[in-house]
């Protein structure tokens, strides 16, 4: 490293020291704290993007947002060139920088990352990093944090790109790498169109349609997906969508008893919902709207509600999918059969594997996280992934896009109008809808309301694809949660020995019983899941084998 560049970054690193006694760590997507003490941490993760665009000669994202997490709290997740998360093979490095003590032992580390990795330093090769933050008030001093980290980087340049939601800033990266538009207006203007393709493409003799036109209710978590619904509405007329917490005029506080982790978690409308919306088809985004779930309230009940989840969203997405193929290879003899995966962790519910199963499709598992299930999903032509709580997409490989081109131009010019043709048709406009860089609350939600009209189906029709298994959750508070080894996508104990064992026994007391346990990311706790054939089965399941945990690992 030259001397010139050596003491930039001492210099400015010197302006943003760590907090005191706080280890900070890289979560699932990056990391998350306290927005009082995150300003050195977010400075350094600028440091890194910049190293990161070096090497890849790529635009890089950074998003400053804390997801579904209370207002006070911030964090920063990184978009490698892909649109995707940074790459596992840099989280130590990001982990290691974040702790450094001084800014001595940053250069260090800096130093001795870049000779590893062979990555051009000191001004020979430009870097460029999009920024983008959510309406949290601490992101417009985070956000000068991380442009002082990427301008600490000789020949390094940052993009403000404004007030964004998650997806929208991940969407951009990947666009400006694929040498594509990048404007939000551009994005906002692909989902309208690909959406307004689908609807032409629903066959106008269907009197269902009519059944589900109310309007769609949305929960914007009083966050910046929120604000960019009302934006995209204006676009897509043929949609009534009426959104609440919009989080508008600073109405209402992010993330507080509103949002898609609330809903999801406590089975309860959010505020702002009430008795009066009984039975109407609702939806709540999260606070940075990379999460989408659907709900309706059940009429006197207090407000409780029928959740449907990242699991019934993935379904619906599978079977509509699995449909239109079978429409467009029914005389088709293709060479290569096209490859339709389903990927899930194992918190999906007993239940939607199963339905998955016996509609014919593969369904895989990977560890928790969807860094992890993102990597399997691209493995398949198509492969379509979610998560229960509400963040999910579907990927299509570039060679079946190739493919599915041309195939729609042949029928174009040999069959237009016919059956296989609007079935290319639709799945070229699903690939252009969703968001494949990341899970995107916006379009996913596009997405569900052009397949419930599609099929004329109200929401409770699409709630009884399966019922859902009921399930408990318990976390155990341990001494050590590296005790505990997992293998099988984290659906059996390695380690300690003996605990598989016990949760084998107290599992086949129940029918339909499964039970696996998991440490936690981030805390010494280890995450109980049971599921079983009625709640007080799984209640019971859960915490006979939180007792096993607490019993072998104290």
């Amino acid at each position: 490293m030259e001397d010139k560049q050596r003491s930039i970054l001492i210099e400015s690193a010197s302006r943003f020291p760590p907090p005191q006694g706080v280890k900070i760590s890289y979560g699932t997507s990056g990391f998350r704290a306290d927005a009082s003490i995150l300003s050195s941490t977010v400075f350094r993760v600028g440091i890194l993007a910049a190293l990161r665009s070096i090497q890849t000669q790529s635009v890089i994202g950074l998003m400053i947002t804390a997801s579904h997490n209370q207002v006070s709290d911030n964090g920063i997740k990184i978009a490698d060139p892909s649109g995707g998360m940074l790459t596992q093979d840099w989280e130590p490095f990001a982990d290691s920088i974040a702790n450094a003590a001084n800014p001595e032992d940053l250069v260090l580390l800096i130093n001795e990352f870049i000779k590893k990795e062979h990555i051009p330093f000191g001004g020979v090769q430009s870097a460029e990093i999009f920024l983008g933050r959510d309406t949290r008030p601490s992101g417009e001093s985070l956000l000068e944090a991380a442009k002082q980290g990427i301008s600490s980087i000789v020949g390094a340049i940052a993009t403000d790109m404004g007030i964004l939601t998650t997806p929208q800033l991940h969407w951009m990266v990947r666009s400006k790498n694929k040498g594509t538009k990048v404007f939000e207006s551009s994005y906002f203007e692909q989902l309208s169109d690909s959406f307004r393709c689908l609807m032409d493409l629903i066959p106008r003799e269907d009197t269902n349609i009519s059944k589900i036109v109310e309007s769609l209710i949305v929960d914007g978590a009083n966050g910046v997906g929120g604000e960019k619904l009302e934006e995209l509405k204006k676009s897509v007329k043929s949609l009534v969508i009426e959104v609440r917490n919009s989080g508008k005029e600073g109405e209402g506080i992010l993330n507080e008893r509103v949002g898609a982790d609330f809903v999801q978690k406590e089975k309860f409308a959010p505020l702002g919902f009430s008795e009066d919306d009984a039975g109407i088809r609702c939806a709540s985004l999260d606070g940075d709207a990379d999460r989408l779930v659907y709900f309706y309230i059940l009429p006197n009940s207090n407000k409780k509600i029928n959740l449907v989840d990242g699991d019934k969203i993935l379904s619906l997405f599978a079977l509509f999918i699995k449909q239109q193929l079978s429409v467009l290879n029914k005389e088709e003899d293709t060479d290569r059969p096209i490859k339709l995966g389903v990927v899930q962790t194992a918190y999906a519910n007993g239940a939607s594997t199963d339905y998955l199963k016996n509609l014919g499709l593969e369904v895989v598992f990977t560890p928790t996280g969807v860094k992890y299930l993102h990597e399997k999903a691209a493995e398949y032509d198509i492969g379509i992934y979610f998560e229960a709580n509400g963040h999910g997409t579907i990927l299509f490989s570039e060679h079946f896009i190739s493919w599915l081109e041309r195939r729609t131009n042949e029928l174009a010019s040999t069959f237009e109008g016919s059956e296989q043709h609007k079935a290319a048709l639709r799945l070229l406009a699903i690939s252009s809808l969703i968001n494949q860089a990341v899970g995107d609350a916006l379009s996913g939600l596009l997405l569900v309301e052009a397949i419930l009209l599609y099929n004329g189906w109200s929401i409770q029709r699409w709630n009884e694809l399966y019922q859902d298994l009921p399930s408990r959750q318990l976390k155990v508070k341990v001494a050590d949660r590296n005790a505990v080894t997992t293998a099988n996508a984290e659906t059996v104990v390695v380690k300690p020995s003996g605990l598989q064992e016990a949760i084998n026994i107290e599992v086949a007391k129940f029918p339909q019983g499964r039970s696996f346990i998991r440490p936690s990311g981030t805390e010494d706790v280890i995450r109980v899941y049971a599921e079983a054939s009625s709640q007080e089965a799984a209640d019971n399941l859960a915490k006979s084998v939180a007792e096993h945990v607490h019993r072998i690992l104290g």
